[in-house]
């Protein structure tokens, strides 16, 4: 045990300190390698084996890879604790506090990540602390990833690195839950469409081909199909027990006396576990190729990223049952994604778990109590206990 990280408090704040902003917007994306060393140096120190694998085409953005291997025992399973070390934009205006710089007040600490979720990483960190190869009975690896909140390229990356898993055979991944268990979740699509028309004079429809007119009849489809959805699927385990089609931005035309040339439409679409964002992007195009007719060649359709799968851990997977038993509340279903089921393609059984809540996430003024950070230390090391020791 070559020596120990920071306090805790003193880790946060650090973390929160480092710029990483993820964006699908060039303007305000950002990398996040000086909080992914900083991880790095604090778990080197602790005997950590560490691992900083950037993405490809993207040498700012890199993913750790952090293992405490026993020396006496297998040298893959265990536990893994795994959190993003990227947030969202943010709008400094309506800070009340600098966003970058960690505040204390009304028994909160303030920030942008605090909840979501760098104050996770830096419990992750503390929990490790002081643990010793000779403990362990299998690895505990801390997996920090990049990119998360705008293409989670960064846990993609590590499927395409290691196609036969990763080694972590459990997986406890911190988003705010209020350290309660989450064992589902939907996934999320975004998908653009886009219908391209011919600008003229307004005077006389004959001049041009109106997208606006094709864009009602796209509206009308999705509108159609969302009910559709909602009598198709259902799950009573979620809140919302259906699946979610947003119609969320639309833009066209540019002056009431032209013809409009072109308009473009933006949806978020939740499937259910068992639903499969592939199917849907192709049902989705083949309703509304239908009901464009001949329309339909004007029609165009890219998806804003790649499809996030649903998550659904069994309820008798060890990890949904250990933090069950430790947290004493019952796994649920949340709406939210996560990279949770792009772990269990490496391999692992996950469950989602940790302090703070969603509702502070991606909001001015992020925030999380101090008197959940203790007990998260607490809980993260039984975990470590339950796993690895």
């Amino acid at each position: 045990m070559a020596g120990q990280p920071p306090a805790l408090r003193e880790m946060i704040g650090a973390l929160i300190a480092e710029p990483t902003v993820s964006s699908v917007d060039r303007h305000w994306d950002q990398g996040n390698r000086g909080a992914v060393e900083q991880l790095a140096d604090w778990l080197e120190v602790m005997g950590f084996d560490c691992r900083i694998d950037p993405l490809p085409e993207q040498p700012l953005k890199a993913n750790l890879t952090a293992t405490l291997r026993p020396e006496h025992g297998p040298a893959t399973g265990g536990l893994a604790l795994s959190g993003h070390t990227d947030t969202v934009p943010f709008d400094e205006r309506r800070w009340s506090s600098d966003p970058f710089h960690l505040t204390e007040r009304d028994g909160r600490l303030y920030g942008l990540g605090t909840t979501d979720m760098k104050a996770f990483l830096a419990l992750a960190v503390e929990a490790a602390r002081g643990l010793r190869r000779r403990d362990l009975t299998a690895p505990l690896t801390l997996l920090f990833t990049a990119d998360e909140e705008s293409g989670m390229d960064g846990v993609r990356d590590l499927i395409a690195r290691h196609p036969e898993g990763l080694g972590p055979r459990h997986a406890v991944v911190g988003e705010p839950t209020r350290n309660h268990p989450v064992h589902m979740h939907k996934g999320m699509m975004m998908e653009a469409i886009r219908i391209e028309g011919r600008a003229g004079h307004s005077s006389d429809p004959a001049l041009g081909r109106n997208a606006l007119d094709a864009m009602t009849v796209v509206l009308n489809t999705l509108v159609t199909w969302r009910e559709e959805l909602a009598e198709r699927y259902r799950d009573p385990r979620f809140a919302v027990p259906y699946p979610t089609l947003n119609l969320g931005h639309i833009r066209g035309g540019d002056n009431p006396n032209r013809i409009c040339g072109e308009a473009e439409l933006h949806i978020d679409l939740r499937p259910l576990p068992g639903m499969h964002p592939e199917q849907l992007q192709a049902e989705l195009g083949e309703r509304l190729r239908a009901a464009l007719g001949t329309g339909a060649e004007h029609l165009k359709l890219r998806s804003l990223f790649p499809g996030h799968p649903p998550m659904d851990t069994p309820r008798e997977a060890p990890i949904v049952q250990a933090a069950e038993a430790l947290t004493g509340h019952p796994a649920e279903a949340v709406a939210f994604a996560t990279e949770a089921p792009y772990l269990a393609q490496l391999g692992m059984d996950v469950v989602v778990l940790g302090p703070g809540e969603i509702e502070q996430a991606h909001q001015p003024d992020e925030s999380i109590a101090i008197d959940h950070l203790q007990p998260t230390v607490e809980l993260l090391r039984a975990f470590i206990h339950r796993f690895c020791r």
